[in-house]
This record gives structure tokens, sequence and C-alpha cells, in this order.
């Protein structure tokens, strides 16, 4: 991909004279589509600043502009304009390396004008000057909705104009209005995906208040999500991403502060939406997983329909990855005997038919047992080696909760342990 560098000449080229290119302190630049990297933001009315900004970049060697973002009514001081996302990221962290700009940002500009425009500099003696071009290396096309929706064609790739010298008018010495966006203003993205194939995962994500170690809330992952506000002096939130048959990631965020976080490598700020990025790696040896979406009928071995989903999960993860043992290990609410259902000859699975079940009497340790096995009865019957498969059952002895508690019935579980991966 080119990258073309705009001129006074540039502006020639798209039927402007150069009279008409150059535009005087007060005018309104609106900034084109694309990708770019923000130094400092002014309001509306503060013009005459960030033109002044723009020229002391340029005079100290930078190739800076800068440009009017009418959707936020905002004055951009920028280095570098892109249509590639990746591109435009990779450089943003560069930039922020340097000294003085910790705080450069990639602002999206998704509704602009068709033609690149800019601010150019009046001179004394202009001079039409050639386009010059250089070549970009830039990563593989990005695959989010958002950056397909402001991609570009390669002719708008532009690196913003370089201001020609000129007297300007001294003002007094304004820091830039830096508007930072954050979680309070900004909404989230968790894209939960495979880190070996890079596959979108179906999980969710805890939000914890991390200076009162409290649960938030949880959120389904790739969705955009407003998060809540932790209230606390802070603002620090951790965010833990989770998918069954995967071993869960830890995010630290700040609720006020989280444009400074897009320096981690698994958060981005893409426009109006950060993004983090939870790339999650199969369990391995010694790794347990509770299967708290199998349900089970009461008093049965026979599992309540709604348990398929997660059920192919953990039949995906032992396709997936087929030097996986696992050990299932069946629990129940207590330590009774009562009655135990079975399934009958016809191996329904996952309903209980007056005519096609067993009915026994046991220990609530054989239950949990029954359980176990009904799960690897299901796995085998799709494929997989009964000898990956081992059950333990333990009944009441490892209980979560009081048996007596409103969270009594979460005691009623089947573990998966990886044994060999």
């Amino acid at each position: 991909m080119m990258r073309l560098r705009i001129s006074a000449f540039f502006f020639c080229a798209i039927g402007l004279s150069l009279a008409a290119t150059s535009v005087s302190a007060q005018s309104t630049a609106t900034l084109p589509k694309g990708y770019y990297i923000v130094v400092a933001s002014y309001l509306s009315g503060q013009e005459k600043f960030a033109k002044k900004y723009s020229v002391e970049l340029n005079k100290s060697g930078r190739h800076s502009s800068y440009g009017f973002d009418a959707a936020r009514n905002y004055y951009y001081v920028y280095l570098d304009f892109y249509i590639d996302f990746s591109t435009s990221i990779d450089r943003m962290l560069n930039t922020r390396k340097e000294d003085g700009f910790g705080e450069a940002w990639v602002r999206i500009i998704k509704d602009g004008i068709e033609q690149p425009a800019a601010v150019v500099v009046k001179n004394e003696e202009p001079k039409p000057q050639a386009v010059k071009t250089e070549e970009v290396v830039t990563k593989p096309e990005v695959t989010t909705t958002e950056a397909k929706k402001d991609e570009l064609s390669k002719e708008q790739v532009v690196n913003g104009p370089t201001p020609i010298a000129t007297e300007v008018v001294e003002n007094p010495k304004a820091d830039p209005v830096y508007i930072p966006q954050t979680l309070k203003n900004t909404q989230a993205f968790f894209s939960l995906y495979n880190a070996a194939n890079g596959l979108v995962l179906d999980g969710e994500v805890e939000v914890i208040d991390t200076d009162r170690a409290r649960l938030l809330s949880k959120m389904k992952a790739n969705t955009y999500l407003t998060l809540p506000d932790p209230k606390s002096k802070s603002g620090k939130l951790t965010l833990i991403g989770s998918a069954f048959g995967f071993r869960k990631i830890q995010h630290e965020m700040n609720y006020y502060n989280t444009e400074a976080d897009t320096l981690q490598e698994d958060i981005d700020l893409i426009g109006n939406f950060y993004m983090i990025k939870f790339d999650l790696s199969r369990m391995v040896k010694g790794d347990i997983a509770t299967l708290y979406n199998v349900y089970f009928y009461n008093d049965a071995a026979v599992m309540l329909p709604e348990s398929k989903y997660e059920l192919n999960k953990l039949l995906q993860m032992m396709q997936d990855s087929p030097g996986y043992r696992i050990m299932l290990h069946g629990h129940t609410n207590g330590n009774g005997r009562g009655k135990i259902i079975y399934m009958g000859p016809e191996k329904d699975f996952f309903n209980i038919t007056k005519d096609d079940v067993v009915n026994e009497s046991g220990s609530a340790k054989e239950l949990s047992g029954a359980r176990a096995n009904v799960i690897k009865e299901w796995l085998v019957a799709q494929g997989v080696a009964a000898s990956r498969i081992q059950t333990k059952a333990w009944g009441g002895v490892r209980m979560l909760h009081d048996k007596d508690s409103q969270h009594a019935r979460r005691n009623v579980r089947v573990e998966v342990e990886v044994l060999e991966n």
C-alpha cells in the first residue's frame, strides 16, 4: 500500500487553485474518513491554538496537521492519517514512546468529505511541491465490523499536509485540551477467541471492582457493552474472561482513565468503542471446569434437554484435543438416601418416560456417580473413546454451599478434570 504525503500541489491536482487551498486561521477544514493519530484536541472556538500547535510541531521536524471533527465539534492536531486500522494502532503505540506524545490516541472519522481536507498555512511565495510516496507495510485487514465500515479506498490514504513555514501571530501559550474517552462515555467490546485458531468463543466476562474485590456484573462476550462504574477512588476494574473448556484470563482497566490502558497489548481504542481481547487457551493437566449448565431431573441420572448446549462444548473440547483424558466428578446436595431414576433401554439421555426408566434406590454418592456416568455414556455415543473418560462419585462430601441455602442447587454438579492433554 502506498501512503501519499499531501502538499499544495496535491490540491492543485484535484482541481483547486493554490489560493483556494490556502485558508485563514479561522476556517474550518473537515477531516475525511480515516484513522488519525491525534496528539491534541481543541474546542470549536480554539482553531488558532490548534493551528499554532501544529506549526510548532512542523518547525520541530514533525509532519503535523490539524482539522475539524464535525461529529464531536473539536479540532484535532494529528501526526498521521491511515485507512488501515492495524497500521494506525502500531504507529500510535510507537508515537506514545516519544517524549511529549504519551497520550496520543487513534480517532476514527466515519463521516467526512470525499476529498482529503486539511489546513494549509499561507506563505508569501507559495510554490507547488511534487507528491512524494513511500511504502507502508501493513498488517492483514482487520475483521471487526466497525473497521470494515470505515475502510477507505487506496487513493484516500494520506499522511496529512506539511504546512509551509509562515509568519504566525503570537497568541498566549495554551496547553492542548485533551478530552479522553473513558468507560463512562465509551462502550466496550469483549472479544473472546481461541488463541490456537482465532475462532470466536461463546463465553462471559466478570467485571470486578478491584479496590473492594466485589463482583459488579457478569456480561456476555462478543457484544457491545456499557460497563458499570465501580464508584471507587481509583476507578480500577478487573475483567475475567471465561469460556467452557478454556483457562480464564484476566485484564485490568481503569474506568476513568481508560485511554492509557490502550498501551496494553490486548486493549485497543477503535473509534467509538474499546476492544478488550481475551485470547483463551485450552485447559491443561490439572485444570478443572464445572458443567454448571448441565442439569438433571430430580433424583435422576437423566439430563434435562437444556443441558445439550454445554455438553456440546465438552464434546468439542474432546474432539479438538484428541490427547485429552478427563475425569468426570459427580457431586450432590447432601448425603441422604432415596430413589434413583436411571435411563431405560432406549438410552434417552434427555427425557424421562414412564415406560423407559429404571427406578431403584441408593445413596447420594451412587446418584452422583450415576450422573457422571451418564455424561460419559453420552460422549461415547458421540464417538469419544471410553478409554479417555474416567468417573468419580463424591456425593455431598464437597458441597459448595450449605444444603439448605438458596444456592444449594449449585452443589448438584459435574466437574471436568483434565488428566492428560
